[in-house]
């Protein structure tokens, strides 16, 4: 069984809903988070605040699918790197292992890509 995370806080915009999925990973003592929707101003405090969650009550790494990420912008992106900055405190890892071309693009002109992998 999958927990469903979902962002439906009232005044949600129709569409920029984010959901996600916590999984264990594929190798022992990692665990899979698969995020979907759009990361914007609206829920990027939503992912941070899920990501620190997952942090605090699973102990291997976090491995990120962001390939059904249809929009990510700069509040997307310091939500990604806020939660690998406490996961680096923690002395775990949170990598980005697959990715859409927004969220590419965006780690790719803001030379990110390779804090999370």
């Amino acid at each position: 069984m999958t927990p469903l995370v979902y962002d439906d806080r009232p005044g949600t915009r129709a569409g920029s809903a984010l959901e996600i999925g916590v999984t264990p990973g594929p190798q022992p003592g990692t665990v899979h988070l698969c995020v979907s929707g759009e990361i914007d101003l609206d829920n990027a405090a939503f992912l941070r605040e899920t990501l620190l969650i997952a942090l605090r009550s699973h102990r291997g790494t976090l491995l990120l699918d962001l390939s059904r990420i249809t929009f990510c912008d700069c509040a997307g992106l310091n939500a990604l790197l806020t939660a690998q900055l406490a996961t680096l405190r923690a002395g775990r890892r949170l990598r980005i292992v697959t990715a859409s071309r927004s969220v590419e693009r965006l780690l790719r002109l803001t030379s990110t890509r390779t804090l999370l992998t």
